[in-house]
């Protein structure tokens, strides 16, 4: 018979490994020596302690999940529950509960990991399917097709939800690129229409430019040229593959027009600033006409003048005020000359004159008379108010003998 402190082997072979409930048989041994017998199950002892060593380590180092860590504590505790070793099998229940208890630990940790990272991934797709759902309503259609799809990537990066749940934030967001996708299709097809209808509007107007290029009615050709350009602005744009060949077009019709316009002017305005040096030559040969001393030669002086005038065409339009006034200065002189001349060689003006000038003498003559009178009587006051009157009668009297003289006498 041989033993040690926690087993022995009876004098049949028969191995036993000593508990708190007493000893347990681990098995029968027939092969050696009692002592070999012992060696072997407590080298089997000695490999349950290192199972228990690695899958502790397993436990506290890996990510080794709890379902496999329960798996692998069970089959170990059996072993020991069956004591199939030698050795202080106690011990080892200890560290297998200690680490059962580990393993549940983690898998309580992991559980409220798990809720937790479920709510974030929850809060973050609910806010992707608000902001799709914001930008299913945009006409921002770049930037919010661009944001769509980015929206879609950080989706597929997002754990899943339970199925109900992840079905239905997905079924929304579906929904909301769909509605983006189908205004934008709606939206483009009718700007694709509108375009059509542009191009077919500039096609018109390029076609009317291009039959006007050669007018030479210029002032009636450039306001309707002007108007066929508010019509082309109003048109909108036309597709880009057309748009550039129909401007070149457009424009180069007109480009036509106004250069031929240009050069026309540019003689005509270059004959306007000849027409106005004859001018002012003419206005200077008329000013000399001024002051009017013959009355019948200045007349017939500025007939010729301005005949002359009138023959020799149209001179720039912002000098014509100008010279067009000296000649009128000097018609005017001529004018007041005859009037001048009217008044004084009319007898009926004369006579008039003359009426008024002897009226006016008769009642100063009569108003010096009645002066002296009140003088003489010594009443001053009334010689005072007559003599103010006849201040204004002599007034009246001189101004009728200025213009009696010119009537000539």
């Amino acid at each position: 018979m041989s033993s040690d402190p926690w087993g022995r082997v009876d004098e049949t072979g028969t191995v036993y490994v000593r508990t708190a409930e007493g000893e347990q048989v681990v098995g029968s041994w027939q092969a050696g020596t009692p002592e070999e017998a012992l060696a072997y199950f407590e080298r089997k002892y000695e490999g349950l302690v290192v199972e228990i060593g690695l899958l502790e380590k397993r436990v506290r180092t890996t990510d080794l999940s709890a379902k496999d860590a329960t798996a692998a504590i069970d089959h170990i505790r059996q072993q020991v529950e069956e004591h199939h070793a030698v050795g202080d099998l106690a011990a080892l229940k200890v560290r297998l509960d200690k680490l059962a208890e580990s393993v549940e630990s983690r898998r309580e940790e992991r559980k409220v990991q798990k809720a937790k990272q479920a709510d974030e991934a929850r809060s973050a797709k609910e806010a992707l399917v608000t902001e799709a759902e914001e930008l299913a309503q945009s006409e921002q259609w770049r930037a919010a097709g661009e944001r769509l799809r980015a929206l879609v990537d950080t989706w597929k990066g997002l754990p899943r939800l339970d199925r109900k749940s992840d079905d239905e934030l997905w079924h929304r967001f579906s929904h909301a690129r769909s509605a983006f996708s189908k205004r934008r299709k709606a939206h483009f097809a009718a700007l694709d229409a509108q375009r059509e209808d542009a191009r077919k509007i500039k096609e018109r107007l390029v076609g009317e430019a291009e039959a006007l290029s050669n007018s030479t009615d210029w002032g009636a050709t450039a306001a309707r040229y002007r108007e066929l350009m508010a019509e082309w602005k109003a048109a909108g744009r036309a597709q880009r593959e057309h748009e550039d060949d129909l401007w070149n077009r457009f424009r180069g019709a007109q480009d036509v027009f106004f250069a031929a316009r240009s050069e026309v002017f540019a003689e005509r305005d270059a004959e306007q600033v000849e027409n106005l040096k004859l001018k002012e030559e003419l206005a200077g040969e008329a000013e000399k006409l001024v002051p009017v001393s013959d009355l019948k030669a200045a007349r017939a002086a500025f007939r010729s003048i301005n005949e002359r005038w009138e023959a020799i065409g149209h001179v720039p339009r912002d000098a014509r005020p100008k010279v067009e006034g000296r000649m009128h200065a000097v018609e005017r002189a001529i004018q007041d000359a005859e009037e001048n001349e009217w008044r004084r060689t009319n007898p009926e003006a004369r006579a008039r004159a003359a009426g008024l000038t002897g009226q006016l003498q008769d009642a100063v003559d009569k108003l010096q008379k009645q002066i002296d009178t009140a003088r003489a009587a010594g009443n001053d006051a009334r010689a005072d108010k007559l003599a103010k009157e006849l201040e204004g009668r002599q007034a009246l009297l001189d101004q009728a003998l200025k213009g009696l003289q010119e009537f000539g006498g």
